[in-house]
């Protein structure tokens, strides 16, 4: 027969029945600890108390009214984002594809508004933004993009933490109108754009007349250690997509604007029919109190350090360890060598994390980590990563 399911993704052999706290458990009974929190998604980690309740609570009110019609938590939601970010307005959407969508559509328009028929965005080498036509064409990965020629025109690619690239941009491409890039480039192999890049790229935005995008999708949201992450550089964005950690679990995605940007869309240039609703927009809220209320900004700060610093002081010496990066709970841990079958290993030993850009052990658990939790991770990660950079590359391969 059939598969009833369209063959998208290459599946682990495991469905997972419950999870608490930072655990997971399958339908065989046995637990994992999860260092991937759905990829950045489950902030809170699973079974919260306080999410549970407020979404039991809202699923008995209402769920979705559409955006027809005043919703309050959506404006509640929008405010405190604002209120977290300094920028003037929120568009909430469903995905971190639909709010790089909606930041693409922000700068052409921005620039049509401007009297630029032809508007160019500068985008990056290895950057991901989603799979649709637009965001696809943004993101920087052949593999991603094959297949699905022709891409969407209007993307300048550049390499990122490279000033001078965008210099010459801006010398001889008169009708860019943005620079569109991660703060933390998570499937690029968990490659954060330096702070001093970051504010060279708000100086020449400010020169130029060009918005600012900066995609949280993956690294927003207190995974950091700040609610943004471009706010360790110190500055601000004009656009900047959020979505995955925003609601623990809850499908949600926003973009946030200030400035020419936050007055761009007008009614009809924009719309979604799920974003928005009731239910995200409580678990939104819900997730962004619990944070503030229970300091896992300053955790994920600290644990992330302790998992880095411990990383790099246990593998010192190891030739096949390329370099441990990240900011904190966003981490990866490049290795000399494709190294996919981690991701195995480590089911094998109890823990759920995976591989990314083909090298790097891409690290994303929930912000609840403690300290003691990442104990009983390394204890069980480290010996497989020496297993692997241990053997002769050449057998390796």
């Amino acid at each position: 027969m059939t598969a009833p399911l369209m063959n998208t993704y290459g599946r682990q052999p495991i469905a997972f029945s419950h999870g608490d706290g930072v655990w997971l458990y399958d339908t065989a009974g046995r637990r994992y600890l999860d260092c991937l929190a759905g990829i950045a998604v489950n902030t809170l980690g699973h079974n919260h108390p306080r999410l549970v309740a407020a979404l039991r609570e809202q699923v008995g009110r209402i769920i979705h009214s559409s955006n027809l019609f005043e919703i309050p938590l959506q404006t509640e939601l929008g405010q405190k984002l604002v209120d977290l970010s300094g920028m003037h307005n929120a568009f909430f959407c469903s995905t971190g594809l639909e709010a790089n969508e909606a930041a693409i559509k922000i700068a052409r328009k921005y620039g049509h508004d401007k009297g630029i028929e032809m508007p160019e965005i500068i985008v990056y080498e290895k950057a991901f933004h989603g799979r649709s036509l637009a965001t696809l064409s943004a993101t920087g990965n052949a593999k991603v993009q094959k297949g699905f020629e022709p891409l969407v025109p209007g993307f300048i690619r550049v390499p990122l933490n490279d000033a001078d690239a965008l210099r010459r941009i801006a010398s001889e491409r008169p009708n860019v109108v943005a620079v569109f890039l991660e703060a933390v480039q998570g499937e690029g192999g968990i490659v954060p754009a330096r702070a001093e890049y970051l504010k060279t790229v708000r100086e020449l935005c400010d020169q130029h007349g060009w918005l600012m995008m900066v995609d949280e999708v993956q690294c927003g949201t207190g995974r950091t250690g700040k609610w943004f992450a471009h706010q360790w550089a110190g500055i601000q964005a004009d656009v900047m997509p959020l979505a995955k950690g925003l609601s623990s679990g809850v499908p949600v995605g926003a973009v946030v604007a200030r400035g020419a940007a936050a007055d761009v869309f007008q009614p009809g240039n924009h719309g979604t029919t799920f974003g928005g609703n009731p239910l995200a927009m409580r678990a939104g809220l819900t997730t962004l109190q619990v944070m503030e209320e229970d300091g896992l900004l300053e955790n994920a700060a600290k644990v992330g350090n302790f998992i880095m610093d411990t990383v790099r002081q246990e593998l010192a010496g190891h030739a096949g360890l390329r370099e441990v990066r990240g900011m904190g709970l966003m981490i990866g841990i490049e290795l000399d060598r494709p190294c996919g079958d981690v991701v195995k290993k480590a089911l094998d030993a109890g823990l759920v994390l995976n591989v990314t850009a083909d090298s790097v052990v891409r690290l994303l658990p929930p912000l609840i980590f403690s300290q003691a939790h990442a104990e009983l991770m390394l204890d069980k990660l480290l010996p497989i990563i020496r297993s692997v950079i241990e053997q002769p590359l050449a057998q390796a391969a």
